[in-house]
């Protein structure tokens, strides 16, 4: 058996797995089913694509399939899926909330120096205009001036 991280790298068989879990009718009793036929309406892709990668899927316990005469309907098998959250979770909660905090205080700082340079821009045009009045001032007219 493939390993599953093999499987589910390839973004063709991510695709089908997302029709199948677009398909997936919550609180059923019975698995949703999809035909292989509206798999490839849905994806756009040709149906021995389809077919070798839901062959894959089959293998690797992650698709189960219902067959019908010449018909074939696929359903997910959630529990492979299991392993991959079960890797996940420990990467998705070491230090989440210490991780948070160090973002919020990243993005604190940045306001900090935001307003300490609009402050220094601001300083300098109040700088500038002082001056510029100041010259104004100096060149017109003593009778201009009041």
């Amino acid at each position: 058996m493939a390993d599953i991280f093999d499987v589910v790298a390839d973004a063709t068989r991510r695709d089908i797995l997302g029709t199948l879990l677009a398909h997936h009718t919550e609180g059923s009793t019975r698995p949703s089913e999809i035909s292989v036929s509206a798999i490839v309406a849905e994806l756009g892709l040709s149906q021995p694509t389809v077919s070798k990668h839901l062959k894959v899927l089959r293998e690797a316990g992650l698709v189960s399939v219902r067959e019908e005469g010449q018909h074939r309907y696929y359903h997910l098998v959630y529990a492979p899926l299991e392993e991959i959250e079960d890797w996940l979770i420990p990467f998705l909660s070491v230090d989440f909330e210490a991780a948070v905090a160090e973002e919020a205080a990243i993005a604190e700082g940045l306001k900090e120096e935001q307003k300490a340079f609009a402050a220094a821009i601001g300083k300098a045009v109040a700088d500038a205009s002082h001056q510029v009045s100041s010259a104004v001032k100096d060149v017109r007219p003593k009778s201009w001036r009041k």
